[in-house]
This record gives C-alpha cells, sequence and structure tokens, in this order.
C-alpha cells in the first residue's frame, strides 16, 4: 500500500484534470463548443459548392485537377481545428488567468503550472478534434449523397492529420495569450489568424503570388496544415508532408513551454 501511495501519477492524469473541470463548465451549453464550427461549413456550401460550379476543375500544381470542392474542403478542415484551438486558447484562457484567476488557486495543489499548460493544451485539442469530427461528417454524408470530397483512401488519415493541426495553434495561442494585457489587444491575433485564412491557399493555389510572397505564405502555419490534409484527402502525397507534420508537432511544442515558462513569471513573480 505504501509502494501504491508513492508512486508517481500516470503523466497525464493532473493536466486531466483540466480537461475534467472544463467539461463540467460547459455540460449545460455545450453548443458553445460548436460555435465556431459553422463558419467553415458556410465557407463549404457558399464558396465550395457555390462558387465552384462558376470555376469548375482547379490544378493541383502536379499534372492533376479536382473540383473546387474538393480543393477547398480540406483547407476548411484545417481551418475547422485552427478555429477550435485558438478559440480556446485565446479569449477563454485569457479569461481564466486574468479575471477567474482560477490558476492562482490551482498553483496551490500538487498541480504545477506545467500540469496547467498542458491540460489546456489538452482541452483545445479536443476542441479542435471535434470541430474536425464536425466537419467529416458532413462531408461524409454529403458523399453518402452522390457527392464525394474525399478522392483518396489517404482521406482516412485527415482526421489525425487535423489534431496535428489544432495541436500546433493550441501550443502557440496558449503561448501569445501569455503576453496580452488587455481584450483589445487580441484584435493583433485576428490581424495574423484572418490572413492566413484567405491567403494560404485556402481558396485557391497560391501558384499566382510572386515568388517572394509564395515562399513568405509556405512558412505560415496554416499553409502546412492545408497542405498536409489536401495531400492526403486527394491522394497526392510527397515527401513534403514529413515537413508539415515536424512544423506543426513543433510549433505546438515550443508554444507549450513557452506557456509554462510565462505562466510562472505571471503567477508567481
Amino acid at each position: 500500500m505504501t509502494a501504491l501511495r508513492m508512486a508517481r501519477p500516470f503523466p497525464l492524469a493532473r493536466p486531466a484534470r483540466i480537461v475534467e473541470r472544463n467539461m463540467r463548465v460547459y455540460r449545460h451549453s455545450f453548443i458553445v463548443i460548436f460555435s465556431g464550427f459553422f463558419e467553415p461549413l458556410f465557407y463549404l456550401f457558399s464558396m465550395g459548392f457555390g462558387v465552384g460550379s462558376l470555376i469548375g476543375n482547379v490544378p493541383l500544381g502536379n499534372g492533376t485537377s479536382v473540383p473546387y470542392a474538393v480543393f477547398v474542403a480540406p483547407a476548411l478542415l484545417a481551418s475547422s481545428a485552427m478555429n477550435g484551438a485558438i478559440y480556446e486558447t485565446s479569449n477563454n484562457f485569457f479569461y481564466k488567468l486574468k479575471y477567474a484567476k482560477l490558476y492562482d488557486a490551482i498553483i496551490s495543489t500538487p498541480m504545477s503550472l506545467g500540469d496547467v499548460a498542458r491540460g489546456e493544451v489538452m482541452w483545445a485539442l479536443l476542441r479542435g478534434s471535434l470541430y474536425a469530427i464536425g466537419f467529416l461528417a458532413v462531408i461524409v454524408v454529403l458523399g453518402a449523397a452522390g457527392t464525394t470530397l474525399l478522392s483518396s483512401p489517404l482521406g482516412l488519415l485527415a482526421f489525425p492529420a487535423a489534431m496535428v493541426v489544432g495541436f500546433g495553434f493550441a501550443g502557440a495561442g496558449l503561448a501569445a495569450t501569455t503576453f496580452v494585457r488587455k481584450w483589445r489587444d487580441f484584435d493583433y491575433l485576428q490581424l495574423a489568424i484572418m490572413p492566413m485564412f484567405l491567403f494560404s491557399g485556402t481558396f485557391y493555389p497560391i501558384d499566382g503570388y510572386p515568388p517572394a510572397l509564395q515562399a513568405f505564405v509556405q512558412v505560415t502555419p496554416l499553409y502546412r496544415g492545408v497542405h498536409l490534409i489536401r495531400a492526403l484527402t486527394t491522394g497526392t502525397p510527397d515527401a513534403t508532408l514529413l515537413v508539415d507534420v515536424a512544423y506543426l508537432l513543433a510549433m505546438g511544442t515550443i508554444g507549450l513551454a513557452i506557456t509554462s515558462r510565462r505562466l510562472v513569471k505571471l503567477l508567481q513573480s
């Protein structure tokens, strides 16, 4: 019994308490969790099918082309994962940190600030994953109705790929929010998110950009997520997918490390 009492807890047991706490908070208003899911869905129907009916096929850059809706759908899936992670790690995290003083109470327990950071990333990843599941469910329903948006069996990997996207943005979102001082500072975050959403190859290939702008877009995180998921859903994988995965995992890991350090500075100084 003594050995059991002294045994160290499972590494994610304490962070999971943060997830449990957040789930309890949302248990009577779970529809709020899905609030950001609908925006990419509206874009899919308005742009993918509406504008797509006027555009026709879109070249993928490897000699093949796909219908416009097939081109847009994976990009919007990546955007769904991004939205879920960013929504949770921006305003919600800031409120808990600055106004609810939630973490001031938590640090008086055996839970460390590193556990807090990991728990919030897990929760943001869960929210982003729910968005991705919902979006994929719509794609499956459309496929059953005769509108195929997944043109390759590799599309089955789109969900884990979306989780990688969510992890990257969850870590980065938490880190960015630890530097926010006032609510209006989130305008700067939107100033970064909206251009990424519009210009990361979401609605058209980036081949039309000047070479310097193409190079810049290719190092932005949403582009890496869009490239990763689109290659899987259209069956056009290449070696650069490893770059996409490594980039997003590194972004999430570095963001998590920065968040842990910043929380120590903000709450224990």
